[in-house]
Parts: C-alpha cells; structure tokens; sequence
C-alpha cells in the first residue's frame, strides 16, 4: 500500500510482532496473501530489524486453551475434524526464530491479555510495533487495538500478513488499520530499514 507520507520509525524502540506464524496457520488457505508470501515477508522483515538492532517477537496461540464463547459463527474446529498433529501450536521452522528473540504463547486473539509481552516491550523501551502474521482480522487486529490502547504507535506491513478471505484482510487494511496507525508494504519497510 502506497502513500504520500514517508515512513519513519527508530529500529532501536520498534518490536517487529510476527502473529502466529505456526504450524495449525501456516497449513490454511489464505487470501490475498499466501501463507508462505507471509511468512518470508515476515523473515524479512524480522531479518532487517534485528540488523537494525530492532526486537523481534513472535506470538503463537496455544489452541486447545482457547476460551470457546457462544458466537453466531464458530472459529472453533468441528467434532469431526481431525485431531490438530502435536506441533499444531509451534512456530514453522521457516518462521525464521533465531536465539534472542521473544516468543509469547497466548489463549485468546489478542497477545497482550494473561501473557508478558506488554512487560517484555517497555523493559526494552519499546514504543513503536510493526505487525506481520496470521490472520489479519483476528490476531492482529485484536492485538493491535491493544496496543494503540496501551499507547504504542502501530504499523501494519500489508503484504506480510493475511486472512481467510480476501475481503476480512481488506475490510480491516482499508477501514481499521489506518485509524490506528501506518498502513505499508513490506518493500517500504524494508525500504527505510536499509536506510542510512
């Protein structure tokens, strides 16, 4: 997504938040974006970051802890369903976590409700979260309506991230997401990342 205004963030007070990008996701059908278009956006720009001295989080979702309320439509896998195979929750290897980075396992959408990572961020004066991941709508977005509550600025890298639909990822990119903060590609982060 282009935009007239510049991107401009300090690596050194930026979390690059990589939403569950683990083995029960990756192996779903996604729109627009591919899971793997996803993830290796999301490599990339965890790659950047960390040269950059950034801080690289990546968030799973333990899946048989989710709290399943009554809903009118449920996310919840049917009885039917095949067992989910034991690594369902891990991160794919392709993901790309590397020795350093935080990981926080999460029992809802959003990641910063009953874990650390709201503690992890301000230890290391973080003020600004990038956010790449699976699933635009759920995951991210209730993440980042968190985090602009908690005051962090926010940017969502478009083509880093997706959805089950074509049109749940663009409801939330073109109506919610550039109310909260800065809406761009993964070329334009990585793009002000390789800056001087």
């Amino acid at each position: 997504m282009s935009t007239t205004n510049p991107i401009s963030f300090d690596p050194a007070s930026t979390a690059l938040v990589l939403i569950d990008l683990q083995h029960s996701n990756v192996a779903r059908e996604l729109a627009p974006h591919s899971a793997q278009q996803v993830v290796n956006h999301s490599v990339q720009l965890a790659e950047a970051m960390r040269q950059r001295g950034g801080t690289v989080v990546y968030v799973r979702v333990l899946i048989q802890e989710l709290l399943h309320l009554p809903a009118d439509v449920a996310l919840s896998r049917p009885a039917s369903a095949p067992p989910l195979p034991e690594n369902a929750t891990e991160l794919v290897p392709q993901a790309g976590y590397k020795e350093g980075d935080i990981v926080v396992a999460k029992r809802q959408w959003g990641a910063f409700q009953g874990t650390d990572l709201e503690q992890q961020l301000r230890r290391r004066g973080i003020t600004t979260l990038i956010f790449t991941g699976i699933a635009t709508n759920f995951g991210i977005e209730s993440t980042a309506r968190a985090a602009t509550d908690l005051g962090y600025a926010v940017i969502f890298a478009e083509d880093a991230m997706s959805s089950l639909r074509t049109d749940l990822h663009e409801f939330s990119i073109k109506n919610i997401f550039p109310f909260m903060g800065k809406v761009r590609s993964t070329a334009e982060l990585l793009a002000f990342l390789a800056a001087d």
